[in-house]
């Protein structure tokens, strides 16, 4: 049947429904299949917007598993690179943290610092890209003035103009040997010295293990450690400004994993390490950073082993009296998911038909009656008022759609008669993923990391 729907490439076409059917958020096609959190968009744009004016943010996105939480961090991600901003993401795990004492926090570092993403390398490992980018702006700033490349005097200004956009840097904990490697940077540029290039984006990606090494090839003592990363974090964050950029947005997603760490004071080592971050961004002490992280309910407010167990933390992060169903305050640090409605879904599914349809060239056969008689279904089954997710509902709609599609005998109210389907519930499914969220399992990060699917417009 026809309908009045974009057109979408079957390249992205195919990695939706792919990914969609496979369980993870897809990186490409986003504004494709958003429908509704348009509030919980607009809050996290307006941290963007005080990220560029030279401030900080630091937002907590908390939802179950399915509820839309690392499809919104995509979302955000899109958006902030759109709008010329750098963007750093990473999932937590067992082995990578905030703190550790096997560098499991050096290794999240090493993750944020090989996705670094720009509009035009999106798909991350984008430092050589931005330190040539930030020399070539030096020259460009020289040539304004009258001296061209060929004038004996460009190589000096430009070196000038170099120093003078790391004055600033040099003033910040550890920004005399960021600084000075920066300049290293640039004098292999102008040399032409690919050797010592790669040593010092060896050094920014947090590679070197011992300060021996960093001197004998690099001539610096300071190396990133698992206690300092974050500052240098903060470091890229006003450097990236002074490149031609608007800021630096990171994307932490599974604090399951911190709430998961079976010792207590490891878990609130990486909890202190969460309160300076926090600290930083609200009191000043960082510029041009956004951070923007993903947890379920149980990460944060379990007070056993969550957030919350951090007093300091919890004394923060803790919703204030006035807040309640369907009054939630938008501007505090936590952005709490709400389920979407049936309307939103049933645009939701409705897109996916199309794309479905046009993915393997065929008229889509669902009218909107049957749409609707499927998500009736769909919500009709036991826990669905207080369990159900978007994965949930893509993952059967999509199966629908691939069943029909293989046999054209098959429709969808035969699909939908079968009582099978109307009587298989989410109470258990669901709640031995949330409690898996806890202790339970290796896959709990796999789950997150697929959380939430096509729930906003923009």
């Amino acid at each position: 049947m026809p309908t009045n729907s974009v057109r979408v490439p079957k390249r992205i076409a195919g990695v939706l429904i792919n990914s969609l059917k496979g369980g993870v958020v897809p990186r490409v096609g986003l504004p494709y299949i958003t429908v509704g959190r348009k509030d919980e968009i607009a809050a996290l744009l307006r941290d963007l917007s005080m990220v560029a004016d030279g401030g900080a943010s630091c937002r907590f996105v908390v939802g179950r598993y399915g509820s839309g939480k690392s499809f919104l961090l995509q979302t955000m991600r899109n958006h902030a690179m759109g709008n010329n901003f750098v963007v750093a993401d990473a999932d937590l795990s067992p082995e990578r943290r905030l703190q550790g004492t096997r560098g499991q926090g050096l290794a999240t570092y090493r993750e944020l610092i090989s996705n670094l993403s720009t509009k035009t390398r999106p798909e991350g490992g984008a430092l050589t890209l931005i330190l040539d980018r930030w020399v070539t702006t030096a020259q460009s700033k020289v040539i304004a003035t009258g001296v061209l490349p060929e004038d004996a005097r460009f190589v000096d200004e430009v070196q000038k103009e170099i120093y003078a956009s790391l004055a600033d840097l040099q003033e910040l904990v550890h920004g005399f040997d960021f600084a000075k490697l920066l300049s290293s940077y640039f004098r292999a540029y102008m040399e032409g010295n690919d050797e010592l290039k790669a040593h010092v984006i060896r050094w920014f990606r947090g590679e070197y293990r011992t300060k021996s090494e960093a001197r004998a090839e690099l001539g610096v003592t300071a190396i990133i450690t698992d206690d300092d990363w974050y500052d240098y974090l903060k470091l890229f964050a006003r450097f990236l400004r002074g490149a031609g950029y608007e800021g630096l947005l990171i994307l932490i997603d599974e604090l399951v994993n911190l709430y998961k760490i079976p010792h207590a004071v490891s878990r609130q080592y990486n909890y202190e390490k969460l309160l300076t971050i926090y600290n930083d961004a609200l009191q000043g002490r960082a510029q041009y950073l956004g951070i923007i992280m993903g947890g379920t309910p149980q990460t944060v407010e379990d007070r056993r082993r969550g957030l919350y167990s951090y007093e300091a933390l919890r004394s923060r992060l803790t919703q204030g009296r006035f807040g309640r169903e369907g009054m939630s305050d938008l501007l505090a640090p936590v952005i709490r998911l709400t389920a979407l409605t049936p309307e939103e879904l049933l645009v939701l599914i409705e897109k996916l038909a199309d794309i479905h349809a046009g993915l393997f060239e065929y008229d889509r056969r669902l009218n909107e009656a049957q749409l609707a008689r499927f998500l009736e279904v769909e919500l009709s089954r036991v826990g669905a008022q207080t369990h159900i997710t978007p994965r949930e509902v893509i993952r059967d709609f999509i199966e629908l759609l691939d069943i029909m599609f293989q046999d054209p005998t098959v429709t969808v109210e035969s699909l939908l008669a079968d009582g099978s389907f109307g009587q298989h519930g989410f109470l258990e499914a669901t709640t031995s993923g949330d409690s898996g969220s806890s202790d339970s399992g290796g896959s709990c990060g796999t789950s997150d990391e697929a959380s939430g699917f096509a729930e906003f417009t923009i």
